[in-house]
């Protein structure tokens, strides 16, 4: 006669609460995981606002370090060429004001909805990284390809008057928030930055000349014409942009989920 087999019953495994080194592993800790707020807190990955067709929307786009100065003219060469990809071939996707910072692009952009936005931005992001990768290569003589962007892009809807017209004088006159407008390039001694779009905004409180003298070889971003009533007819309505204007930090709006 078989002697019946023993049951097992399974007990729960008491594991020490600190390692060999004195430490714990394993659950939340504090000050794991990425940074949420300070230079390096990157885009947040909360569900994004509604797009609407009638509010611009300010992109940042964050730039490897490893690219180097956004700020040089190869560097701003590709990105001109990557804005003239993108530039008639999506009636609704419009790049209508930018700048180039040394780590960062800001845009002022114009879209239909959230598809438009994205596959817009998308375009212009992939084409950006070929010809800056290209740039790179060429003044290094070393291959490289792959990502450029360190993290997704940041989106702040524009509903209002103030909030455009803020936002548009921290991207056109970015340069003088980073101290960068005490250098020799510059175009109309020294009122505009050669690396973002002001040749392009009509509403500056000075003016633009008629008969522009510009550096020799120099093209300006090539960027679209506005459509929304925000940017064409309600800048008209607030106090306008000076050249000289340092625009102060931002107050980004911050979205639920």
């Amino acid at each position: 006669m078989d002697r019946p087999r023993k049951r097992h019953v399974q007990t729960e495994l008491h594991l020490p609460k600190l390692d060999k080194n004195g430490q714990r592993r394993g659950g939340a800790r504090p000050h794991a995981g990425r940074p949420t707020t300070g230079a390096h807190a990157g885009a947040s990955h909360a569900a994004r606002p509604a797009v609407n067709e009638r509010q611009p929307q300010h992109i940042t786009l964050r730039i490897t370090s490893e690219l180097g100065w956004l700020r040089r003219l190869d560097m701003y060469a590709a990105i001109r060429g990557a804005l003239r990809m993108v530039l008639g071939r999506h009636e609704e996707f419009r790049i209508v004001h930018l700048s180039l910072q040394n780590t960062h692009l800001h845009l002022i952009v114009e879209a239909s909805d959230q598809a438009c936005l994205a596959n817009g931005l998308r375009a212009f992001q992939i084409s950006a990284a070929r010809r800056l990768n290209a740039a790179y290569s060429r003044r290094r003589r070393t291959e490289r390809t792959g990502r450029v962007s360190t993290d997704r892009y940041h989106a702040e809807p524009l509903g209002s008057v103030r909030q455009v017209r803020n936002a548009l004088a921290y991207v056109i006159n970015n340069w003088r928030r980073h101290r960068d407008d005490d250098g020799a390039f510059t175009l109309l001694g020294g009122k505009l930055d050669p690396y973002a779009s002001g040749l392009a905004f009509h509403a500056w409180r000075e003016g633009l000349p008629r008969e522009l003298a510009l550096p020799k070889g120099y093209e300006p971003p090539p960027v679209s014409a506005p459509r929304s009533w925000l940017i064409n007819y309600g800048l008209a309505k607030t106090t306008s942009i000076s050249m000289l204007e340092v625009p102060g930090p931002r107050k980004i709006r911050t979205v639920d989920a």
